[in-house]
């Protein structure tokens, strides 16, 4: 099964929604802010992405700004904030057969499929 880590404010994301819809493969919508991930959901995210923790962070929100910005993080403290801060999580992100993409562009959610 397709899931989309979705928020329906985000233009990509809707995108990247309209992307799954045409390829028309079923696919489950996670609206992670309302349905937040835990910290071993996140992590598991980065491990799936193959990227680092603070490549799926959204870097110009005002929370990461205030609070983060500059400070000596380590991974683990960088999936902790997003865990506790789901407006971190860089969106859309599509995950197909253990494997994951974020759709910016959302072209590149089919790289996946």
């Amino acid at each position: 099964m397709i899931e989309i880590y979705h928020n329906p404010r985000c233009s990509k994301s809707r995108e990247g929604i309209e992307i799954l819809e045409t390829y028309g493969a079923p696919f489950k919508v996670i609206k992670y802010l309302e349905d937040t991930p835990d910290k071993s959901q996140v992590a598991h995210l980065v491990k799936l992405l193959g990227i680092s923790p603070i490549e799926l962070v959204r870097k110009n929100e005002a929370i990461w700004k205030t609070e983060f910005k500059g400070k000596d993080l380590s991974d683990d403290d960088i999936i902790t904030a997003m865990a506790n801060n789901p407006k971190l999580i860089e969106r859309p992100i599509v995950i197909k057969d253990n494997k994951a993409v974020i759709g910016r562009p959302a072209t590149k959610i089919l790289t996946i499929l």
